[in-house]
């Protein structure tokens, strides 16, 4: 994925639209199905937009009737799992902003071949009440790495 990556700096750098566009623009085969990100980086991507009056940036509903943010049509996801404290360089307040594309020939789900299981544990000794255990493992495979990008070393 060196190729998709595109970096903020030696000491990572405040977003910019325009390095934001270029990792949209590394996606090949059409426009990323969503860009992600942390919370921070989010509101600092409303800010940057709201500063520069692009219109870029809208809210809409998303196919399953929820509100949902979108920069020039992409939607916006939120992963509490993107770290706002990576190092780059002699900074540790960085983050990474990733677009992708889902589905066939991008990034897609797996699941095993037995798909969910369900099992009934039983009872419990110290409550009213049955536990139930549900299991499902799966993972996620990209089939080509022109598929997805990385901007690395956002800063807020």
């Amino acid at each position: 994925m060196a190729g998709q990556a595109v970096s903020m700096g030696t000491n990572g750098a405040t977003l910019t639209l325009d390095k934001l566009d270029e990792i949209i623009d590394k996606v090949k085969g059409g426009k990323p199905h969503l860009l992600l990100m942390s919370r921070r980086s989010r509101r600092k991507l409303g800010a940057l937009s709201r500063a520069t009056g692009s219109g870029l940036l809208e809210t809409d509903r998303n196919q399953f009737g929820m509100m949902a943010q979108f920069y020039d049509g992409i939607p916006i996801g939120v992963n509490d799992y993107i770290s706002d404290a990576k190092t780059v360089g002699t900074s540790t307040d960085c983050s990474t902003l990733y677009a992708v594309q889902l589905g066939e020939g991008g990034l897609v789900g797996l699941t095993s071949p037995g798909g969910l299981v369900v099992e009934r544990v039983g009872s419990l000794e110290t409550k009213d009440a049955s536990r139930t255990r549900v299991k499902w493992y799966v993972s996620l495979a990209l089939f080509s790495s022109i598929k997805v990008s990385k901007l690395t070393g956002v800063r807020e």
